[in-house]
């Protein structure tokens, strides 16, 4: 596509000159910078614990060459071979006071690799689904298996069968303000402290306290503390990702209403809604917070023909628009779910973020905004539009039709390209003249732009 650009809309500013780590943008607080300079965060993964993996060399390759900046990286230790994170006894069992060594070299190892990479880590420090259920069998803090408590003086049992969101596992209830089980929590500490006592070392880190949780708010705000005062006057960046998927209840107020502690945003489970209301929904946090803008990321977005709620439309075809709503919505960040719950990196992923990419070369997201005010459609979630009006204009149809945009106000040529994203395939620069409202036609997945 570069060939055939031969002016942009973006602006020659010098960047802005700031500290290197990853921390909002003094331009536009919505969107985040890195090294100085604005970023767009686009990722997708094979896997949410990626330290984990014997591949993660050639997968982190792969996702830098694809345009990819960001990966998702669950502490987790639940899947078949992984490591835990503590040694063990002649006899097998796990020592709570004691580290795999391993375990947290692979881990630095994922830190550095991506530093090398300009690549942002988004990390959640704990995810429910290893303290449950089957996972809970072979957990080190599962009393059978370790020799530091039993289960009376931890007060856990031994089994957890329901689906972690029941929320019943005091494992998530040790905090002071709720059980304040003094023995579990010190262990606890001691797995946040070595986790911070490498990450805090690196610049390209984003710290989320839990995966998906429906925990009770006092759990989160102890972990919010707590790890901002590990790093002291180290400048980290945390939130707390909820399960709810309506991201308008007051679940979502717990984050929302807190940009002192919570200083971005991660609304994944909105991609659990599709169709329009997937849009309207994230568009009310960005309404929300307008007044104190912070990030809005998206570390998941779920959908895959080979997922589990292909019922409710959450398919292949249901990402692909999320991940083009999302980056004409505003948001900082965008990465597509691990398999089979979403694409993971894949040709039709990586397709979508070369395209957004290419985008890049013509209009910067940070300089343009949703403008759906200036675009006519016929039903409601056909198309989405964001701009610099005058200047830049992204159009994403979800399907095809024929919108109208307005241009009235700008009586001057502009040029014109479509691409399919799937394809990642751009058409010849036309031109149109402005002046007026004009007509478009778009096919189903296709973004165009006009600059």
């Amino acid at each position: 596509m570069s060939a055939l650009i031969s002016h942009s809309c973006t602006s020659d500013n010098k960047p802005w000159e700031g500290a290197n780590h990853i921390r909002p943008y003094e331009g536009n607080r919505s969107y985040w910078q890195y090294k100085g300079k604005p970023v767009l965060l686009l990722g997708a993964t094979d896997n949410d614990n990626l330290f984990q993996n014997d591949n993660l060399l050639t997968h982190l390759d792969s996702l830098k060459a694809a345009g990819g900046n960001y990966i998702r990286n669950t502490m987790s230790d639940r899947d078949p071979g992984d490591m835990h994170a503590y040694g063990t006894t002649a006899e097998g069992k796990y020592d709570l006071n004691t580290w795999n060594a391993e375990y947290w070299d692979r881990f630095e190892n994922l830190l550095r690799l991506a530093r090398e990479r300009d690549i942002i880590v988004q990390i959640e420090i704990w995810d429910r689904f290893d303290h449950s259920r089957d996972p809970w069998r072979t957990d080190p803090f599962n009393p059978v298996n370790n020799i530091n408590y039993s289960f009376a003086e931890a007060r856990l049992d031994s089994v957890y069968p329901l689906h972690p969101g029941s929320n019943v596992q005091p494992f998530f209830f040790t905090v002071p303000e709720l059980d304040n089980n003094i023995i579990l929590l010190e262990y606890q500490h001691k797995f946040v402290e070595k986790l911070l006592s490498i990450s805090l070392q690196f610049d390209n880190v984003l710290y989320c306290i839990d995966n998906e949780t429906s925990g009770k708010e006092e759990w989160a705000i102890y972990w919010a503390d707590f790890v901002k005062s590990v790093a002291g006057e180290k400048d980290i960046y945390i939130t707390q990702m909820w399960d709810n998927w309506d991201v308008k209840t007051a679940t979502h107020k717990r984050t929302l209403d807190y940009p002192g502690r919570y200083r971005f945003i991660d609304i994944s489970q909105n991609s659990q809604l599709a169709g329009p209301v997937n849009w309207s929904n994230a568009q009310y946090v960005f309404d929300y917070i307008k007044d104190n803008p912070r990030p809005v990321n998206s570390t998941k977005i779920y959908g895959s023909d080979r997922g589990s709620w292909l019922d409710r439309g959450i398919t292949t075809e249901h990402a692909i628009n999320t991940f083009f709503r999302n980056i004409t919505g505003g948001f900082a960040s965008s990465r597509f779910h691990r398999p089979p719950s979403g694409l993971g990196l894949s040709d039709i992923s990586i397709n979508c973020i070369k395209t957004v990419r290419d985008i890049e070369k013509i209009v910067k997201m940070w300089e343009i905004v949703p403008s759906m005010h200036i675009l006519e459609v016929d039903e409601e979630g056909e198309a989405y539009l964001s701009a610099e009006e005058g200047k830049c204009y992204i159009i994403y149809f979800v399907t095809e039709c024929k919108v109208r945009l307005d241009l009235s106000g700008y009586n001057k040529r502009f040029r014109v390209m479509s691409a399919e994203v799937e394809k990642g395939e751009w058409s010849k620069m036309e031109t149109i003249r402005g002046g007026a409202a004009v007509q478009l036609d778009g096919n189903k997945r296709t973004v165009v732009v006009l600059y």
